[in-house]
């Protein structure tokens, strides 16, 4: 999508009120970035961006308690040249490559200050991708050897199996949750703990809450 008399248009999504009202505010304080819609939720984002003239869309890591992974491919399926930029909680060294993997042009935390994510906006409508220069540091320095970081050898659905778990749900409620069978829950759950070297539950949570997962 063209970008109209140099305004960059943009969507945010993001399940709490205040923070879209306050990165609203924020961005009216510039002259190029001018916020066109909001979103809480994932069918409301495909709704809003059918609906209006979006340049980027500005979407959080997670929505309504749900990872927003599936929401950005299936934005990114039906648009597939609009840039999304994810905004997390999280250190970029824990999701932000499996983001980039699956579609997205940028990762930027929200502890970051506004001037950096008003470039990462720049930089993804001018067609460009956006990391912290301390995150393409350890990337080229190899300080992100998969070696040390089990979850990142999961699948999506794995992984997204594995934030449940640590945070305690059973395995009946997750597999309504995925509309799954308990049995597919399990099997899955069977892999995480083989692919992450480890024998329970417990072991999971323990992990999840040391890397700062949950």
């Amino acid at each position: 999508m063209a970008k109209k008399n140099g305004i960059i248009r943009i969507l945010i999504a993001d399940d709490h009120p205040v923070f879209r009202q306050g990165l609203y505010r924020a961005f009216s304080a510039t002259q190029e970035i001018k916020v066109v819609a909001e979103a809480a939720n994932g069918p409301d984002i495909l709704e809003k961006v059918c609906t209006t003239e979006v340049d980027v869309v500005l979407l959080d890591i997670t929505m309504n308690g749900e990872w927003s992974l599936d929401y950005m491919k299936e934005l990114k399926k039906q648009f597939p040249h609009l840039p999304v930029i994810i905004l997390s909680v999280y250190p970029e060294e824990h999701f932000a490559m499996r983001y980039i993997k699956a579609g997205a042009s940028g990762y930027v935390t929200k502890e970051s200050p506004l001037e950096t994510l008003v470039q990462a906006v720049r930089k993804v409508a001018g067609g460009g991708k956006f990391m912290s220069t301390e995150y393409m540091e350890k990337l080229t320095f190899g300080f992100s050897d998969k070696s040390n970081t089990p979850h990142e050898n999961l699948s999506n659905r794995e992984f997204e199996i594995f934030c449940l778990l640590a945070a305690g749900h059973s395995l009946t409620a997750i597999a309504d949750r995925l509309c799954l069978s308990v049995k597919t829950v399990s099997t899955h759950r069977s892999h995480i703990l083989q692919k992450m070297k480890m024998e329970n539950n417990s072991d999971l949570i323990q992990y999840a809450i040391l890397n700062h997962l949950i």
